[in-house]
């Protein structure tokens, strides 16, 4: 399977509430919420699903309600304006990397495997892991680390790829892991783990990508329109929480003329849905996933 999709029936029951509307899947990926979605319209719906990875193009439905945009969800709004579409009903992001995504092996997403390191999921763009580790100044490397790794030897393990890199260019990911074989073997999997994490983000510009994904989506739904995210990691739960509370990312909340908080979206459910002990045996990858579901004011 492409893809197994996450709080699949719950995240789409939140989603369609208009059959004849229209709505953006932001990660088709292997389809699988897309062809949910297609199942809850009427032939008067729409779908547009996004999706920058050229392999997920082969998943592509055939529907005439159905258009797959081959692009990062961060062209959303020019995108669908591209279409003559200035308002949808509903918009859709399963983030984070498919299963097909880290069981392609010559990727590099895994940690379990050898490959070159890459871990672009746009593969035409030239910025991939190994010119991140080879070619970024240690300052930089360190903060990639910190910020988006949460790692806290950050300074460290930037100082370790600098010495090395000096004598060995890091091709591969075995090659990286080898640096850090001194540590600990209960420690190694979370390591790597929030390693792998913190290059594929940089390779990415995920949460940027994210940023600006969550304020053109805000800018597309009509009212009551709804945006529905699901995340996989604190980074991505937290800007998503922030911009359903109060429409911002970081500073002051802003306040109305009569010195109210400004809403722009009104939680379906005051907290997070997580899938339950069923959905996460049988899909190990939804074990950490995080859904929260705005509706437009």
């Amino acid at each position: 399977m492409y893809h197994n999709p996450v709080l699949l029936k719950q995240s789409v029951d939140d989603l369609v509430t208009n059959p004849d509307g229209i709505y953006v899947d932001c990660t088709f990926g292997g389809g699988g919420h897309s062809r949910e979605i297609l199942s809850r319209l009427s032939e008067k719906g729409k779908l547009f699903s996004f999706d920058q990875d050229l392999d997920a193009l082969k998943n592509t439905i055939d529907d005439p309600r159905f258009t797959l945009v081959n692009q990062n969800f961060r062209f959303l709004e020019n995108s669908m304006l591209a279409y003559g579409i200035s308002q949808v009903d509903g918009v859709l992001a399963d983030l984070g990397v498919s299963s097909h995504q880290f069981d392609e092996a010559e990727r590099g997403f895994s940690t379990r495997n050898n490959a070159p390191l890459d871990m672009r999921m746009n593969v035409m763009q030239s910025l991939d892991a190994k010119r991140v580790i080879n070619e970024y100044e240690e300052t930089e490397l360190a903060d990639i680390f910190y910020h988006y790794g949460e790692l806290r030897e950050a300074r460290k393990l930037a100082r370790d790829i600098v010495h090395h890199r000096k004598t060995k260019t890091i091709t591969t990911t075995e090659d990286l892991k080898k640096l850090f074989s001194y540590l600990p073997p209960h420690k190694v999997n979370k390591f790597y783990a929030q390693l792998f994490q913190a290059i594929r983000i940089e390779v990415n510009q995920e949460l940027e990508a994210l940023k600006e994904m969550l304020v053109q989506a805000l800018n597309v739904l009509r009212p009551e329109g709804r945006l529905v995210v699901i995340s996989y990691h604190s980074l991505e739960d937290r800007l998503v929480k922030r911009f359903l509370k109060n429409g911002m990312f970081e500073g002051e909340q802003q306040r109305d003329i009569y010195g109210n908080y400004k809403k722009v979206f009104e939680l379906l459910k005051s907290k997070a849905i997580i899938p339950d002990d069923k959905e996460i045996e049988e899909n190990s990858r939804a074990r950490s996933a995080k859904m929260r579901t705005g509706i437009k004011v």
